[in-house]
Order: structure tokens, then sequence, then C-alpha cells
């Protein structure tokens, strides 16, 4: 009998996840956009019922989260969370051999510099905070833009919660998306499950992403007692946007959205 025969090494779980061929096109989906289950059943070709148990198996793993929509409460938005897939793809490698690591993709060089618009309702707390973030965080190499449906104010919450993080917005004015409307866009993303709804076709065919993002505004009565709900919003924003930076810097082709016809 040969020694040690009975040991069985077991791929780790997010290998042996993601190995389905249903759950690899969801992710890759998700990685795109956040999106509802009835798109997901589009995007795949395959039944209602196949897409809720395989979501349910990766929202088990910690690998995909779910939020009520908070324009049709009938509809739940599922996103990926990238940050658990990062952690698991490194474990993964390093299982297979200690010199397997994950590395960023290399900027890539380009003609003209990518631009990007973030919407939300207001344009009054999550757009311009994924706005100063894009814009700080690519130290100016991409240029970026937010505005509402119904512009509001700007919130006193978002502004603080910048400033925490050494960025000031206190001069910005909020933005009716009609003044963008004519101008060329790489990536619209949509921040609030509302503004979705009514988002405009922009004429140059930009990638359409949604990032289903409650309003931190809508948590307590007061400034104050909404405030964590800020911090929350600007923590998860700069995970995404953490993420986007890979994707904007790197060689892309052209194509357009499947959110483009609506």
């Amino acid at each position: 009998m040969r020694a040690n025969a009975a040991i069985v090494d077991v791929p780790p779980a997010f290998v042996r996840l993601a190995a389905h061929p249903v759950r690899w096109q969801l992710l890759r989906e998700l990685v795109r956009s956040d999106r509802a289950v009835w798109e997901l059943t589009e995007l795949v070709a395959e039944p209602q019922s196949l897409v809720s148990y395989h979501l349910r198996l990766l929202r088990d793993a910690g690998l995909v989260t779910a939020r009520r929509s908070t324009a049709d409460g009938r509809d739940t938005y599922y996103a990926i969370d990238l940050s658990a897939c990062h952690r698991e793809l490194q474990t993964a490698g390093a299982r297979l051999h200690p010199a397997l690591a994950l590395t960023a993709p290399t900027a890539s060089v380009s003609r003209r510099k990518p631009r990007v618009l973030f919407l939300c309702t207001g344009n009054s707390a999550r757009s311009q905070i994924a706005q100063a973030l894009l814009e700080h965080r690519s130290a100016g190499a991409i240029a970026a833009a937010s505005a509402g449906s119904h512009p509001k104010v700007l919130h006193p919450n978002a502004v603080r919660v910048m400033q925490r993080r050494g960025i000031d917005i206190s001069a910005n004015r909020t933005r009716h998306v009609d003044e963008f409307v004519a101008e060329r866009f790489d990536m619209v993303i949509t921040l609030c499950d509302r503004v979705r709804e009514v988002c405009p076709e922009f004429p140059f065919h930009p990638q359409l992403v949604h990032w289903s993002i409650p309003d931190p505004a809508r948590e307590g009565a007061t400034n104050r007692a909404s405030y964590p709900a800020f911090e929350r919003t600007a923590a998860e924003l700069e995970m995404r946007i953490g993420y986007l930076l890979a994707v904007l810097r790197a060689p892309q082709t052209k194509k357009r959205s499947p959110d483009a016809k609506r």
C-alpha cells in the first residue's frame, strides 16, 4: 500500500464554485454591473430557478451580495464582492504553488483620457463621492463627472466624509444629467436604482454599469444620525473604484454595452 494514498487534497472552495459554467457566467456578468435575477436569466440563457440556485451558492460562499431595489421592491440587485474574490484567488494560488501571486494589470498608454459619468437621483452624495474618489485615486489620469435626475443641494455629510479622506468637495455644485447627454463618455455608472430606470441614452454609446448603492441620507433623521451610512457608502465606493481603475487602465476592445437598449 502506498504511503499517504488516502490523503486527498481537495481544491479550494472558490475553484470548485467558479469552475461551474453557469456560476462562472454569473460572476463574469456581475463583474460588469449589478444585476437583477431576471437580467441574469436573460444574459446566461438559463431558467430563473437554476440561476437563483447558483446565486444562492455564491451568496453562501460570500462571493456575491444582494440588495432590495429602492426603485422596485420586487427586484433584488446582486453584486459581486471583488475583495472576497481577490482573497480567494490569492489563497487558491498559494495552495497550488507559493510563487503564484496575483498582480494588477499594468497601465496602458492611451491617446485619450478615459471619461466616466456617475449618476444618482440628487447628485448630492453618492455620485459626488464617486467622482471625487475616482479623480483622486487616478491622480487626474481619468476624467470624472457626476449628475442627477433631480439635483438637490450638496449634502454636508458628503463633504465631511470626503474631508476625512483629504479631499475637498465643498465648492462642488450639483448638476442635472441633461447637461451631459451630448458629451462623450467611456462609461456611465448609475449608483441609484431609481436613476437607472430613467437614465437617458447617450449618443456615443458608453458602457452602462449599475452599482446598486442605497442613499445614505435616508438612514437617520438628522445629519449626525446618518453620518455612519455615509462612511459605509464611501468605503464601498472606495472598494469598487479601486477595481474600476484596473478596468479603465487595461487595454479595451470597444463594444456596446448590453444595457445600451433596455
